[in-house]
């Protein structure tokens, strides 16, 4: 990509800026300034403030301090807290951002599918509510089997098909330190969606959705003048016989056709809820037997995970992107990045059983893991006890590292995530016929057995 240089005047404000964010905008910190704010969801001690997080009031203080400080913009690309709670601090100091409506009606499932019946039903799924609060009675005549997701959630946090109410009963009860959570996790978003977006109803429940099985897919892009343009498309590998994503892969091997329809839909919903201006990620489902396109999700913000995808194909660097924006500049302007790669990948290592736990590679390993693959990012999200246990509940896995490799091609970058996963310990996440099955379907994956211990 041909840019120019990254915004100077003043700095840009990062919000609840970890994990590929906090990656992506280090790369910058040599051209831009930044200041911080926000916490983590998922460390202690800095996850204790959700106890008593209110976006209102956590906005209201970076207004205070963007006037004593040299803040003149603000950006984030976390999907909780940080996409709402950018999005009402620009409009209140009247810098450049997405309209805080437009951030809620994406975030709020069920409304965000209601207006997708209205403009574009072709690629609508059928859907509904379901009128139940947590551990509330589920209501009789639902369609099973069905998809059963939260209303307002990230991380396909209980989002999984049922095929029956006692299943779906199953799903929905919680101990009272998961439910405390659940709701403080939700309230935030709830608060600020009942004064301004009180149509969509409550985020405090579940949807139900017809059950599609169909390749998955993902765009991502950004409107600029009220124009949305396509960045790129990323296709979701998922572990087979399973909801669990495996890799991410770029390019697409999804037709130019099907892309262009799908950016042709993504532009009708975004003028449809208002999103004028900013980065986007749209999910789409397309079945090639009977060549329909349907939406998943929309996610009113940046996709950090696949960032890195585009930058060592494309060098489209998706964090100069965020800040052109954020300080009112068109996008196409920002400085790109030297391409590395002709193929990428995020590759996801997942246990399914929770009687396992994975072994993290020792520090010699990583270091020979930098050795030799320089080019390779390497996460880890180990986890033990209550909190293993709750995301088997919720996730039906345990993802413990994210892996992003670059390649000549496919076939190549294949070959060097086996020998990196060799590495490490690990399986390398590549399904093929007689490997591992999937211990409740009998399809095959490759299961990260091998790779654990009794915890």
């Amino acid at each position: 990509m041909s840019g120019t240089s990254l915004p100077s005047a003043g700095q840009t404000l990062l919000l609840f800026n970890f994990d590929w964010d906090a990656e992506g905008y280090a790369r910058l910190a040599g051209n831009a300034a930044f200041a911080q704010a926000g916490f983590d969801l998922f460390s202690f001690p800095s996850n204790a403030r959700l106890a008593f997080f209110d976006l209102d009031r956590f906005v209201a203080g970076l207004a205070g301090r963007a006037r004593r400080a040299d803040w003149r913009a603000v950006t984030s690309s976390h999907e909780q807290f940080g996409a709402l709670a950018a999005a009402l601090l620009a409009e209140r100091m009247g810098w450049p951002g997405t309209a805080p409506e437009a951030v809620l009606a994406c975030q709020h499932k069920l409304h965000a599918r209601q207006v997708l019946a209205e403009v574009c039903p072709e690629a609508t799924i059928p859907c509904g509510a379901i009128d139940a609060r947590y551990g509330g009675p589920i209501p009789d005549g639902l369609p099973y089997p069905l998809f059963a997701k939260p209303v307002k959630a990230a991380f396909s946090v209980l989002a999984r098909q049922v095929d029956s109410h006692a299943e779906l009963h199953a799903l929905t009860r919680f101990g009272r330190g998961e439910r405390w959570l659940i709701e403080r996790l939700v309230e935030p978003f709830e608060r600020v969606a009942r004064r301004r977006l009180p149509q969509a109803g409550s985020a405090h429940r579940l949807l139900w959705e017809e059950p599609v099985h169909a390749a998955q897919f993902n765009l991502d892009g950004y409107v600029w003048q009220g124009q949305a343009q396509a960045i790129g498309v990323v296709d979701s590998i998922m572990y087979p016989g399973t909801q669990a994503f495996m890799r991410f892969d770029y390019p697409s091997r999804l037709p130019p056709a099907v892309q262009a329809r799908a950016l042709a839909v993504a532009g009708r919903f975004l003028r449809a809820v208002g999103f004028a201006h900013g980065l986007f990620n749209m999910e789409f489902f397309y079945d090639a037997a009977s060549d329909r396109l349907t939406v998943i999700e929309f996610n009113p913000r940046l996709a950090s995970q696949l960032a890195d995808l585009y930058a060592r194909v494309d060098g489209s660097d998706l964090y100069a992107m965020a800040l052109c924006l954020a300080h009112g500049r068109d996008p196409a302007e920002a400085p790109g990045r030297q391409a590395t790669a002709g193929a990428a990948s995020s590759f996801v290592f997942r246990h399914f059983s929770p009687l396992t736990a994975a072994v993290m590679p020792p520090p010699a390993v990583e270091r020979q893991f930098a050795d030799k693959f320089p080019d390779g990012l390497l996460l880890c999200f180990p986890k033990s006890g209550g909190s293993l246990a709750r995301d088997y509940k919720w996730l039906g896995s345990h993802r413990y590292a994210v892996m992003h490799l670059g390649g000549r091609d496919p076939a190549d970058l294949e070959q060097r995530c086996r020998a990196a996963s060799r590495l490490l310990g690990w399986p390398a996440p590549y399904a093929e016929a007689g490997e591992a099955a999937h211990p409740a379907t009998g399809q095959p994956f490759l299961n990260p057995a091998p790779a654990c211990v009794r915890p």
